[in-house]
């Protein structure tokens, strides 16, 4: 089911942009991090009065009285949810629309491998890409955490919450995965892989801002993703994971089969 070639080669790709991202969740994280202490805490949270729709629309809410309780407010809000959905968006794309859109599909699938080994291949990329930096991220919040405030985070809670980050950031790939298999032309993967899921970010930031806006939260899968749910225990929460697996699993299974079944034109 796997092409070994065809994914060292995709993933050698994937590098620069991985880099790219994991160097600005680092300067986030960071710093997030290294702003828990009394006094910048208050700061934030006279921010947070002073425009409470703006600071609750990312997600920013004041008066966490733990480590990761300030951490799930200011960076699960915004930051551990933008950047990995767009490094999800941009190598979903050139992973199958634009091979097809260049014409390069062509000479891959004519090659002796079947066309759903390499989807499933491609498929394998972009979900180790997405592995890699949710996995980077929590072992960077983890280390800072320790040298900074040592003993303050919880191994196993910090881990609880991202499992539940990876399967959102999962979700949101099936949807660009899916978009890249259905266009043959980029602007078109582009559109539904980058448009639905920027939407429904949007449409999360609207149901935080205010009540007039609140039955947006059904409109968007990041409503099933509820960190401080998690970190309570709260069913829903951990249901609402639950359903974020089963839908990524159902996006990458249905982008596998549209394109074993795609006219390539060939």
């Amino acid at each position: 089911m796997v092409n070994g070639t065809l994914y060292r080669r995709e993933m050698k790709g994937s590098l620069k942009l991985l880099l790219l991202f994991a160097a600005i969740i680092t300067m986030y994280v960071s710093i997030i991090i290294s702003m828990y202490d009394p006094e910048m805490m208050a700061t934030l949270d006279s921010f947070s009065q002073a425009m409470p729709e703006l600071m609750a629309a990312v997600g920013m809410t004041p008066g966490a009285s733990t480590l990761l309780g300030f951490m799930i407010s200011y960076l699960y809000g915004f930051i551990l949810l933008v950047f990995p959905m767009v490094y999800a968006i941009l190598r979903g794309n050139g992973l199958i629309a634009k091979y097809v859109d260049r014409g390069s599909m062509v000479a891959l699938v004519a090659a002796p491998v079947k066309r759903r080994t390499v989807a499933f291949t491609q498929m394998l990329v972009l979900v180790s890409g997405i592995f890699l930096l949710v996995a980077y991220a929590t072992c960077l919040e983890y280390t800072i955490a320790e040298i900074s405030f040592p003993g303050e985070l919880e191994l196993q809670e910090l881990l609880a919450i991202n499992g539940g980050l990876l399967s959102l950031q999962l979700a949101l790939g099936g949807v660009c995965f899916l978009a890249s298999c259905i266009f043959s032309d980029t602007k078109y993967s582009l559109g539904l892989g980058a448009g639905l899921p920027a939407l429904m970010f949007i449409l999360q930031m609207l149901a935080n801002a205010g009540e007039k806006a609140e039955a947006a939260k059904y409109f968007t899968i990041f409503t099933l993703y509820d960190p401080s749910g998690i970190l309570d225990g709260s069913e829903t929460a951990l249901l609402g994971i639950g359903i974020l697996a089963l839908l990524a699993l159902i996006l990458y299974l249905a982008g596998i089969f549209v394109f074993t079944k795609k006219d390539l034109h060939i």
